[in-house]
């Protein structure tokens, strides 16, 4: 399992863990106490790391469906552009543009005054939420983070679009049904994970009227059920996973 996809399987997985780390220990902890109190350093840490990490994780996607189309549409030359050090850069480069990104969106947020309304009436400190308890306009705000995150995720989808409609064309050049078959079981995996990661991103945060009370469950699902079923995902459509799993539960015959 040492190939550049998996690398980035590993990057996936650990964003998964951290993602899910930051809202759901505290959300449990305040159904269980009763009280749901989170301080405001607190607040600025979880909006903070939800967006870095929300943000990474979708560059990631990105890079991983260029992994896709150099695999599949430039074979013969995918072991010398995607080595170890160019997946170490790029791998890098995800972690540091959503650092950034972040960075930009918290600062925006928490510059503002705040009035003496401090409940966030969401399940977590996020964006919108927070806005609410602002006592200036936020207009303009509301106005950056929509262009913002609207220019991220669509530029970022845009480019898993068109590695896909290279990828889609060099499959339907093969001429094996095994061929095409293996290339789209190598793709399926991750474009299951694209569609359950964009459309609550898409419902939260690009369309009109957002913060209405069914975004809680869309967020819910968001943080906790999306990195739930990746791994599951991804060890179901991947034989090699597969195969490494079922090599793990063998006994050993050496004893």
């Amino acid at each position: 399992l040492h190939k550049p996809m998996y690398w980035f399987l590993c990057h996936l997985s650990f964003l998964d863990m951290t993602v899910s780390t930051v809202v759901v220990p505290k959300l449990i902890a305040g159904f269980l106490e009763g009280g749901r109190i989170i301080s405001f350093g607190g607040c600025v840490c979880q909006l903070f790391f939800f967006h870095f990490l929300g943000c990474t994780e979708c560059f990631l996607y990105t890079l991983m469906a260029y992994d896709h189309f150099l695999a599949i549409c430039k074979p013969l030359h995918y072991g010398t552009i995607m080595n170890h050090r160019t997946c170490l850069f790029l791998a890098m480069g995800t972690w540091v543009g959503g650092c950034l990104h972040s960075l930009m969106e918290t600062a925006l947020v928490f510059r503002l005054p705040f009035g003496w309304e401090n409940q966030v009436n969401y399940i977590f400190c996020d964006i919108p939420a927070v806005l609410k308890l602002v006592s200036a306009d936020t207009t303009l705000n509301e106005m950056v983070t929509t262009v913002d995150v609207g220019l991220v995720a669509t530029t970022c989808f845009l480019l898993i679009l068109t590695s896909y409609v290279y990828i889609v064309s060099t499959i339907l050049k093969i001429h094996s049904a095994q061929g095409r078959q293996r290339a789209f079981s190598t793709c399926s995996a991750h474009i299951s994970v694209v569609v359950t990661y964009y459309v609550p991103l898409v419902f939260i945060y690009l369309r009109p009227g957002s913060q209405d009370p069914l975004d809680g469950v869309v967020a819910v699902f968001y943080t906790s059920l999306t990195p739930l079923l990746n791994p599951i995902i991804y060890t179901l459509r991947n034989k090699d996973i597969k195969v490494a799993l079922i090599n793990l539960r063998r006994p050993n015959l050496a004893l």
